[in-house]
């Protein structure tokens, strides 16, 4: 077992990779810098395996990546035009974030004809699924961001990967290997669940040449090819708020499977939250959204074929959602309407009664918040710290502050001459999902 490690080492994630290298005889595994533990497989690891696919691997977001495209606007051209702000409140008004939202507006693609006509005969049911939420943004550290790169040129990057359409067929194929149907419909009206395991479980495998390895690897294609879709067409609708056309792009996946030759064999490299780098390849990199973010591109180093051409996602966590947003216990009840008065009823023993010191005022229903541990991060400083930059922040919370996550440089650096930054991306605008918004995917 050879295992490529790049930074500090996390000693739990090193030994999630080695649980799934050792499940499926794997001779080789890399850690990039920004590794941190993840659904079985580490996010920020990397698998090559001979004979086996790994649902569990690629995770639940099938086909997460990002994209970015240089555009031939300036800094000095968006400025003149009335600034960032006006851009990004846009770009929140006409693209969804958020869980298992539909997108605000409907578009049309190929790539629905691809789920209409899946070869894999069940995924089919997932077409209007998908038809909805095409072009919508997930939450947790998924965004639409501008940039201006070192020759004051903006750039648009966004982060996000198969939605629900991706959520339910990894759901399905997890279900599929412990014999139960793909469909979740079918499940519920047999009783049946899913056993989804714990963070540290052994991989999920396939064997390659099985029916359900070979249905996988169709399926997975089929989401990947969504989540291509909705980054396109996402970005696409910033370049038509912007007014501005792309002069080049930088896309690919960072939770997938991939058929490629390392050391002289024919393998299925599984890398989740880990970015394909083969020498030349370009890479869009996200940092936090206070700090730089870089397009990069693989090189030919001999470190770089050790860690089977694969480099950093992001900065990588290095604080949890919780620790950073603390946690707090959501309760609907019944309050009185007067001003700063305390008195409420939870809903469920809510008889109709009223305010005893207040009778006259009606009792409306609301939902409550309260504190059960705070966390580290005071997120409306955060904001002001961020506004003050000059950059301009809508949505996100205390979980994606930028002290949550290392800093990109430091990973990047970690990585040595496996890779090559060709641009800096200096942030202007962030949108993201607001920090009321659950997270569903695991990875």
């Amino acid at each position: 077992m050879r295992i490529t490690t790049f930074g500090p080492v996390d000693d739990r994630s090193l030994k999630q990779l080695e649980t799934c290298m050792a499940a499926g005889d794997a001779e080789f595994g890399v850690l990039c810098a920004d590794h941190h533990p993840g659904y079985s497989q580490p996010i920020g690891g990397g698998v090559a395996y001979e004979g086996y696919v790994s649902p569990s691997g690629v995770g639940y977001d099938i086909g997460c990546g990002n994209k970015a495209v240089r555009t031939n606007l300036l800094r000095s051209d968006l400025d003149a035009a009335g600034g960032v702000e006006p851009v990004m409140e846009e770009i929140a008004r006409r693209v969804s974030f958020g869980m298992g939202v539909p997108a605000r507006e409907r578009v049309d693609h190929p790539v629905l004809d691809r789920i209409r006509e899946a070869t894999f005969a069940p995924q089919r049911k997932l077409l209007d699924l998908a038809a909805k939420q095409l072009g919508t943004v997930g939450s947790g550290n998924h965004f639409v961001n501008l940039f201006e790169d070192e020759d004051g040129v903006v750039w648009i990057g966004v982060h996000f990967g198969s939605r629900g359409f991706g959520h339910k067929t990894a759901s399905g194929f997890l279900a599929v290997a412990q014999g139960l149907p793909f469909d979740e419909a079918e499940r519920k009206r047999l009783g049946l669940k899913v056993a989804e395991g714990e963070m540290d479980s052994p991989p999920v495998l396939l064997p390659v040449e099985s029916e359900a390895g070979q249905a996988y690897i169709e399926a997975m294609q089929v989401a990947g090819e969504y989540a291509y879709a909705g980054r396109d067409v996402v970005v696409d609708k910033v370049l038509d708020i912007l007014g501005a056309a792309a002069v080049h792009e930088v896309h690919n996946h960072h939770n997938f499977a991939w058929r490629e030759e390392h050391f002289g064999r024919n393998v299925w490299v599984i890398r989740k939250g880990c970015t394909p780098a083969q020498p030349g390849q370009e890479g869009f990199v996200g940092g936090s959204m206070g700090d730089d973010s870089v397009i990069l591109e693989g090189t030919d180093a001999p470190q770089a074929e050790d860690a089977l051409h694969s480099t950093v996602h992001g900065a990588g966590r290095v604080m949890s959602r919780t620790q950073a947003a603390g946690r707090t216990k959501r309760a609907t009840v019944y309050a009185c309407s007067e001003r700063d008065c305390a008195f409420a009823v939870p809903a469920r023993a809510y008889a109709g009664e009223r305010c005893p010191d207040h009778p006259q005022r009606k009792m409306q229903k609301v939902r409550t918040e309260r504190v059960v541990r705070p966390g580290r991060v005071d997120w409306p400083t955060v904001r002001r710290r961020l506004r003050e930059r000059g950059i301009v922040v809508l949505g996100g919370g205390a979980d994606e502050a930028p002290e949550v996550y290392k800093r990109l440089p430091d990973v990047l650096a970690a990585h040595g001459d496996s890779i090559r930054v060709k641009h800096t991306l200096k942030p202007l605008g962030v949108a993201m999902a607001g920090p009321d918004v659950v997270d569903p995917f695991k990875d």
